[in-house]
């Protein structure tokens, strides 16, 4: 499979990311979910990575196929602004930042996603309640 790498200037930078989708099994569904990782200057850069999930809910019968949630250039600058702000140093030679749900879940969430660890972690917490939860707070109802 290959990845799609698509650019995007963030102030002064030219940015290059990269977004796969996956899924992630909640108790309650089967969640969207986007491996984000982002290169502030160039391939031997140091990259952003963050694992969301989508708010999408609630989801059909094959949930995990049909939500449709992808995030926007508007999201990945979202998410670039939030970890330069965070220690993020794009210019550093080498190495991961993650942005991870345990850290940063409780300060900072995107339109259509929340950050998740389930992806690289499956013994993260569940994200269903925070999916149910976001979804509710936009107008939505559960039942």
């Amino acid at each position: 499979m290959k990845t799609r790498l698509r650019m995007l200037r963030v102030g002064d930078r030219g940015c290059a990311w990269t977004a796969r989708i996956c899924h992630v099994k909640g108790e309650v569904d089967c969640h969207r979910s986007i491996r984000l990782r982002v290169w502030g200057a160039g391939k031997n850069s140091r990259a952003l990575q963050v694992d969301l999930v989508s708010k999408f809910w609630p989801g059909p019968w094959g949930a995990c196929a049909t939500d449709n949630a992808y995030p926007t250039s508007k999201d990945v600058r979202e998410v670039v602004d939030y970890a330069l702000e965070h220690g993020w140093e794009p210019d550093a030679v080498g190495g991961t930042f993650s942005l991870t749900e345990s850290e940063h879940a409780m300060a900072f969430e995107l339109t259509d996603f929340l950050i998740t660890d389930r992806m690289r972690d499956p013994d993260a917490p569940d994200p269903s309640a925070r999916v149910i939860h976001a979804y509710e707070q936009r107008g939505g109802s559960a039942a």
